[in-house]
């Protein structure tokens, strides 16, 4: 009994000390989270955790740092008097770093990193996000707010291989089937316990009379188990038993060690690296897809920046030449009031300049306002939030405007497609999906197969223990626990042996499914990949179409204004010589207001068609000067670079040549002497 009470006692002590390192663990945990690394440091969550030099540190959770909901220095850079002095490129780098879109889509490339570290310990992938996120509103196809993202936290719209979700949105593919993989982390098990049992025995003679007997025993066994990428499974068993006061043994105490130590190794089903390797191959491979999922977001976001910036840019030229049409429409209405008081017009004639004059201005508040909405959502596009007063309130001044160049450069479009069909992240998606599904058709294959493993084992179970007084016939054993333990290593009770494990499935359906499931789904994708090479052959085609006819289209627009110009100029003049009327130069001038506006559309138009352009051939990020590290960090160093835009100081230069001068006003009429009577004859 003292022994056991000694017993109980380091059991106590064992106790006490988890108790304090549970305790321990919430302020390593605190200590953790006060060195959260900052949300622009690269951290790499496919590496765990080391036990050293804290031996903790693999059971301690690791924060994530919230989101930085905060606008970057940048913003503040660029403002000058309480206006946002925006060129095309700061958009783009105000973007790649405040962007909701992509800061959304950045946290990707962590959950794969995440989906790799759980493959590495032999654990099923989760699969990861590659849909893209366009909750940006403006510079897309639809209304304001239109969204073609999917449902899932990181837009995920459908399933790998363009394969829809399914009836009532359940759908799961092959991907991942074959043999159970073995854990890769090696897992420890351990079991301490002790016992004290009162029995009542039937037979007093066992008891000395007592009726009752009392057995004390503590038990300390151990497991250690491990997988290989080979197929191949290890285990390391340690059981160790202590028991007193037990009358049906010989030995007071008993002790039992025991040791085994077992190897298997898969013969059939489940042999060879792929089969055991498949899920780390499939994250890897995983991990590149969303890269390059990452890279097509910042595609598509960039993309809509462009567009975002190139509507401001229409909005606020269109305002430009409204402004100056209400200008000339009121300096007309002026004149034709002070003509009309010395009585060379007809009072009709300022009642039509006011009508001209007020439709004028219905036209500059509609565009004023269109420029406000396209303001916010430039605001929206390029920052985080929009709480700031100091942003919200501000007014975004385009500095870059539209630059057509006098010739354009002609490449052959079946080079253009070569260059698409090499550089679309959509189709590199796809091949590296083909990859995996591969992967998926041979670990099918093999679990086809029966199961058959081979294994051995090596073990030791010595005794040991106080022989009991009067005990005839036992056996020489060791009486202390150090010389049972020699026992356990020195061979004296060896258990040893080896053999063969098979398992056949009869039938084998489910195997034969999964096989023949996975090879109907990688023949889908490769008919999807194929689709979309068609697809962007199209894209690539009609964006060549697009272009020519937009240019085609400025090109006429600026025939236009030229024309309306020069026949506001005519009608001008015929007027100052009386031969013209002023419903005629009223028209005149709503007429070169008109194409004014025609050419800032035409040319935002063309614009838009060079982004797509660029889009459809995969060489946004090229032709702009994009380092997409500096979109993974959300860190600007290497400012963009976007060809074929006018900047400020050629921005008033560009306006003269689109909206109508004020300036320049009818002369007024010429007195027409009264006819006179001729005298008679």
């Amino acid at each position: 009994m003292q022994r056991f009470f000694s017993k109980i006692s380091v059991g106590r002590s064992v106790l006490v000390g988890l108790a304090l390192a549970s305790l321990a663990l919430p302020a390593a945990a605190q200590q953790a989270a006060q060195q959260v690394p900052a949300p622009t440091q690269q951290v790499d969550y496919s590496k765990p955790q080391s036990h050293f030099p804290n031996p903790f540190a693999p059971y301690l959770q690791r924060i994530v740092p919230a989101p930085n909901l905060t606008n970057t220095g940048r913003i503040d850079q660029i403002m000058k008097d309480g206006k946002l002095m925006l060129s095309m490129n700061d958009a783009i780098a105000l973007a790649l770093e405040n962007n909701l879109d992509i800061a959304i889509a950045r946290y990707n490339l962590d959950i794969a990193d995440t989906d790799l570290l759980l493959a590495k310990s032999g654990g099923a992938t989760r699969g990861v996000n590659t849909g893209i996120v366009q909750n940006t509103p403006g510079g897309g196809v639809g209304a304001i707010g239109s969204s073609t993202s999917g449902s899932g936290a990181g837009g995920t719209s459908t399933g790998t291989g363009g394969a829809g979700s399914g009836a009532a949105g359940i759908v799961s593919s092959t991907s991942g089937v074959g043999s159970a993989v073995s854990s890769f982390d090696p897992i420890i098990t351990g079991t301490l316990q002790v016992e004290h049992a009162t029995s009542i025995s039937p037979n007093t003679f066992f008891t000395s009379g007592h009726g009752t007997f009392e057995q004390n025993s503590s038990t300390a066994n151990f497991l250690y188990t491990q997988g290989f990428q080979t197929g191949t499974n290890m285990s390391l068993s340690f059981n160790n038993s202590r028991t007193t006061g037990n009358p049906q043994s010989n030995f007071n105490p008993d002790l039992r060690p025991s040791f085994r130590f077992t190897l298997s190794q898969h013969l059939l089903q489940g042999f060879g690296f792929l089969p055991n390797r498949r899920f780390i191959i499939t994250a890897k491979n995983n991990r590149q897809i969303s890269d390059v999922a990452f890279r097509l977001q910042v595609i598509t976001t960039v993309n809509q920046i462009q567009n975002i910036y190139w509507d401001l840019v229409n909005a606020y030229e269109d305002v430009k030449v409204k402004e100056r049409s209400v200008a000339l429409a009121n300096k007309t209405l002026s004149d034709n009031k002070k003509q009309v008081e010395i009585g060379t017009l007809a009072p009709i004639e300022v009642v039509r300049a006011q009508s001209a004059a007020a439709a004028g201005q219905q036209d500059l508040i509609v565009s004023q306002t269109n420029l406000e909405l396209e303001q916010l959502l430039m605001k929206n596009a390029i920052s985080r939030s929009l709480t700031d007063a100091h942003l919200a309130d501000a007014e975004i001044v385009p500095t870059d405007t539209m630059e057509v160049p006098e010739k354009e450069s002609i490449v052959p479009t079946q080079d253009l497609v070569a260059v698409a069909l090499k550089n679309r992240t959509e189709l590199s998606e796809s091949r590296i999906d083909l990859v995996n599904r591969d992967i998926t058709n041979k670990a099918a294959k093999n679990a086809l197969r029966p199961s058959l493993d081979l294994y051995g084992f090596y073990g030791a179970s010595p005794l040991g223990g106080q022989p009991i007084p009067g005990c005839t016939g036992c056996p020489p054993v060791p009486t202390g626990y150090g010389g049972t333990l020699e026992n356990l290593v020195n061979s004296t009770a060896p258990d040893k042996g080896a053999g063969v494990q098979l398992t056949i499935p009869l039938r084998n359906r489910a195997a034969q499914a999964n096989q023949i499931r996975s090879q109907l789904e990688y023949r889908q994708a490769e008919m999807r990949l194929n689709q979309l090479e068609n697809q962007v052959r199209i894209e690539v085609r009609n964006a060549v179409f697009s272009v020519t006819q937009n240019r085609a289209r400025v090109d006429a627009a600026k025939a236009g204004v030229e024309l309306a110009k020069q026949s506001l100029d005519a009608e001008q003049k015929k007027y100052a010589l009386g031969a013209s009327t002023n419903t005629l130069v009223l028209g005149t001038q709503r007429d070169l207001t008109q194409s004014a506006s025609n050419l800032v559309t035409a040319m935002a138009t063309y614009e838009k068609a060079r982004v797509e352009l660029d889009r459809v051939t995969g060489n946004t990020l090229t032709n702009l000067g994009i380092d997409i590290a500096d979109a993974q960090r959300g860190q600007v160093t290497k400012m963009p670079s976007v060809p074929g835009t006018i900047h400020l100081d050629k921005v008033v230069e560009h306006y003269e040549g689109m909206a109508p001068d004020p300036s320049i006003t009818p002369a007024p009429a010429p007195e027409t002497p009264a006819p006179q009577t001729p005298a008679p004859q």
